[in-house]
């Protein structure tokens, strides 16, 4: 039985889709992963990916998504899959998520994709009922052809989680295996923003027993401040699988209650909306 602590790809026998329990949707999620060679612009350490590359996807089958979203689908709304592979409270369908094991926008028919998905959702009556949402690490929201995808996400009543772990160059290599200039990152946040409904996601975690500093917490609510009009809110969230990267084993979670007094002080200095998912 599926679990919030179970993420795996292939847990329905699928290429492309893989359903999982989400605790921060609150739900069934349907997951879209087009990076089916484990392959990524980021190496973020606490990713739960094993054999994560550095690079980009390959070709995406169309056809097969396509096939593979409509069957499970009707093994899911249709069939027993929820009653038999998901405990009570999860049972619902909440979304479709691009996510999967690397960043969804790098494929070339990300566009395509989210239309694809677009209309099987609608074909099947559930466009209102099942959001689209989309996973990114944001870094190529600059190319026309993905911001032609979230806005077809949010001309679908959709959203984006774009995620933001630390704020700055050094931090952010230590953090996700890049460097980051904090600027661009604030245009790429803000160009995604006036496409779609837009969350930032942050993971929240000690390393090496220590906790991000108070140095760490202000730069993030100073960086928020310049974007906060235009948010949803931030999702901050601890560690909840084993991480599959060199040094995991410094990563640590933190206490609920850490995260609970972080989210406040994001709310106090920025005055957006943060929920916690320890």
């Amino acid at each position: 039985m599926l679990t919030i602590a179970d993420h795996r790809r292939d847990s329905a026998g699928l290429t492309y889709v893989y359903p999982v329990v989400s605790r921060r949707a609150g739900g069934v999620s349907i997951g879209i992963n087009l990076n089916v060679n484990n392959a990524c612009n980021w190496a973020c350490t606490y990713c739960q990916v094993e054999g994560l590359t550095r690079g980009g996807p390959p070709p995406v089958d169309l056809d097969r998504l396509r096939r593979e979203l409509e069957d499970f689908l009707a093994a899911a709304v249709d069939g027993d899959f929820l009653a038999r592979e998901t405990p009570p409270e999860a049972r619902r369908l909440v979304d479709v998520a691009f996510s999967g094991n690397g960043e969804p926008t790098a494929a070339a028919a990300f566009p395509e994709a989210v239309a694809s998905v677009r209309d099987i959702l609608a074909a099947r009556g559930l466009a209102a009922a099942v959001k689209i949402r989309l996973i990114t690490n944001g870094s190529l929201v600059h190319r026309r052809a993905v911001q032609a995808g979230i806005r077809a996400i949010g001309e679908a009543g959709g959203e984006v989680w774009f995620k933001v772990d630390r704020v700055g160059e050094a931090a952010t290599r230590a953090i996700n295996g890049v460097p980051s200039d904090p600027a661009k990152v604030l245009r790429n946040l803000r160009r995604t923003a006036a496409l779609a409904l837009t969350w930032v996601q942050t993971c929240w975690f000690a390393i090496d027993g220590a906790a991000p500093t108070a140095e760490a917490r202000d730069a993030y609510c100073a960086w928020l401040g310049e974007a906060a009009a235009r948010l949803a809110g931030v999702h901050l969230y601890g560690l909840a699988r084993p991480s599959m990267q060199p040094g995991a084993a410094r990563l640590g979670r933190l206490p609920a209650a850490d995260l609970v007094a972080f989210a406040a002080e994001i709310e106090k200095k920025t005055g957006v909306r943060t929920v916690v998912s320890p």
